[in-house]
């Protein structure tokens, strides 16, 4: 119990969703403490992490790769994800982000004036 309240004091914050869990951390060695965590007691209940799907991605000014490894498997690191529609990129820049939107207004209003186009 008390383990974990040092985990949790030093997380920045944890998104859940569905089954996905978004640690968010400063350290990664704390990182990598809650990620053999949430294995150990995963475990305990029958389920396992999927290392072929499971990915890393550090936000910074200067990103560099984090070694993580789950079951003597390197996590592969990514530049880039999407994650419930929002694009997360490793330079902490909101650019890509913006641009996907505008595509995506684009072209959710080029299809609303093909099925009603004005008079």
């Amino acid at each position: 119990m008390f383990e974990d309240l040092k985990i949790e004091v030093q997380v920045s914050c944890t998104l859940k969703c569905a089954d996905d869990f978004v640690p968010l951390t400063k350290k990664e060695t704390v990182l990598s403490r809650m990620t053999d965590r949430l294995i150990k007691i995963g475990r305990c209940y029958g389920m396992r992490m999927n290392v072929e799907i499971t990915k890393v991605l550090r936000i910074s000014r200067q990103p560099s790769p984090i070694q993580i490894m789950i079951d003597q498997k390197q996590l592969e690191n990514v530049e880039y994800f999407s994650y419930l529609g929002s694009v997360m990129i490793n330079n902490g820049r909101y650019t890509c982000e913006i641009k996907s939107r505008i595509t995506m207004e684009k072209t959710l209003f080029n299809n609303l004036n093909t099925i009603s186009p004005a008079n």
